[in-house]
């Protein structure tokens, strides 16, 4: 099991950029783990937003943020990261990390994205992303 910590987050303007990173406890486990990242607004429901799989070969993003956020990882440093760009008052929420010890393929987890938070099974405690208008 995965232990991980967020960072990064804060109160920014609408338009401006902003990088949250997750750092896992050992590179070994660390490695081995696809990584997702999802938000929580408030009076709503956990939402996914971007994938990728243990090798970082390849991602997977919520509609609503294609083109907008990025997600990568450095398994060097137990790092997974999601470069988040354009940002608008929507994307306010508090922003988790996650990760799956059995997903092997991120474009391939077989079921609709507002159910993807299942294949996860280890979670960081979140950090709070504000945008104002």
């Amino acid at each position: 099991q995965a232990q991980l910590v967020e960072s990064g987050g804060g109160l920014v303007r609408a338009g401006d950029s902003l990088r949250l990173s997750c750092a896992g406890t050992t590179r070994r486990a660390f490695s081995a783990y696809a990584l997702g990242w999802f938000r929580q607004a408030p009076g709503k429901e956990r939402e996914f937003v971007a994938a990728i799989n243990w090798n970082g070969g390849s991602t997977y993003y919520a509609d609503s943020v294609k083109g907008r956020f990025t997600i990568s990882r450095d398994n060097s440093k137990n790092t997974v990261y999601l470069q988040m760009n354009s940002l608008k008052p929507e994307d306010t929420a508090v922003y988790y990390c996650a990760a799956s010890s059995w997903v092997t393929d991120v474009q391939s987890m077989g079921v609709a994205d507002d159910k993807l938070s299942r294949e996860f099974d280890s979670w960081g405690q979140g950090t709070q992303v504000t945008v104002s208008s």
